[in-house]
């Protein structure tokens, strides 16, 4: 490791519940540098409570307190992990920026919050760093939606990357459970919640395929596409409302589709196709420009079918994954969660309120130093 080099670490678990991701990074002179990487799928007993939680919005106290444990620790074994292989020593890192896990977000309820569980003391006893943490209740606080805050991170890294032409009108999709844009556009920055990413295909994809998810969209791309579904899905409230805007599992999710569809019975393969046209119409349909650069990152990134049909909606967009531009697609939100520790640490405002819709900028992020 460089002596005069700054170091912090990233996780994130989002809520596809696809496991933990951790992101060591070099932050120098304002750019953001990968060094080493850790993906890790969470223990069956974790995935399983943290699951009940999510979709039954109900739960025993000790569920909260039993998780929130939990995931510190496997937080926690990640990220020792990592700094063994990469053979680092833990006073060797600055912070750990850690999202959490998201169980509810309801910012537009009359008591607004945004729910992520996590024991930070836990995390910051088991690794000896310091952690910042609980960063979406403060921009809530100031009357925001809490997300999407990776926005103000891709702005930062326009000048470390290189999109040739497109810089003018270049648009982020991140496209998680739920899917989020942020779109550059000279000196303007938005960003919202599009609405469902993997969430919906996932789900089906568990219950009917037994499978974790639709790998490159091959079971999608058997299907057809209901035109009749597809309008019925589109018809939602929340894809007309203006922004700032965001959403998650708790409104998303197999409920929400059985209303919509309880009288349109179609075969799995159907639904698949219809779920990821779904995705990509909603992340296409904001985008005004006429051309520019599509830089896609999260596991929707690896869905071929669903890149296919995003630029089948953008023709004369270059759609294209952040790895193709020196920024990983898979770990692009571990690495802004570390660089939102390294704005807290510094005293920088880390929230955009052109995107969230506070009424003002602000350092956001709770700190537990390590004992």
């Amino acid at each position: 490791m460089k002596q005069n080099s700054i170091y912090y670490i990233g996780i994130m678990s989002g809520t596809s519940l696809d496991g933990i991701d951790i992101a060591l990074v070099n932050i120098v002179n304002g750019q953001t540098r990968l060094v080493a990487s850790l993906e890790t799928p969470f223990t069956d007993s974790l995935h399983q409570l943290l699951s009940s939680i999510i979709t039954n919005k109900t739960c025993n106290i000790a569920d909260i307190g039993n998780a929130s444990y939990q995931l510190a620790c496997e937080y926690a074994v990640a990220v020792n992990h990592l700094l063994q292989t990469q053979q680092i020593d833990a006073n060797e890192i600055k912070a750990i920026g850690a999202h959490g896990q998201t169980v509810f977000h309801d910012p537009n309820s009359e008591t607004p919050h945004s729910t992520q569980l996590l024991n930070a003391s836990v995390l910051a006893a088991k690794t000896g760093i310091t952690c910042v943490h609980n960063f979406r209740e403060m921009d809530v606080a100031l009357g925001g939606q809490g997300a999407p805050l990776v926005p103000l991170f891709h702005q930062s890294l326009l000048a470390q990357i290189s999109t040739n032409k497109h810089n003018d009108s270049l648009v982020f999709a991140n496209i998680g459970g739920i899917a989020n844009l942020t779109i550059c556009h000279q000196d303007t920055l938005l960003g919202f919640d599009s609405g469902p990413g993997n969430t919906l295909i996932d789900s089906i994809t568990q219950q009917a395929f037994n499978q974790p998810y639709d790998r490159n969209g091959d079971l999608a791309k058997q299907g057809k596409i209901n035109q009749e579904l597809l309008k019925q899905l589109l018809d939602d409230d929340y894809f007309a409302l203006p922004t700032p805007k965001s959403t998650g599992r708790e409104y998303f999710n197999l409920t929400w589709l059985r209303q919509k569809c309880a009288e349109n019975t179609l075969n799995n393969y159907d639904m698949l196709a219809t779920l990821t046209e779904l995705t990509a119409l909603t992340i296409s349909s904001p985008i005004q420009s006429k051309e520019g650069a599509l830089v896609l990152c999260g596991g929707g990134a690896k869905n071929a079918y669903l890149v296919a049909r995003l630029q089948h909606h953008l023709p004369s967009w270059h759609v294209t994954t952040s790895d193709n531009i020196g920024v990983s697609a898979d770990f692009m939100e571990a690495m802004a969660f570390a660089w939102l520790a390294y704005r807290t640490l510094n005293h920088l405002p880390a929230n955009a309120p052109s995107v969230t819709g506070a009424n003002k900028a602000a350092v956001l992020g709770q700190i537990t130093f390590a004992p």
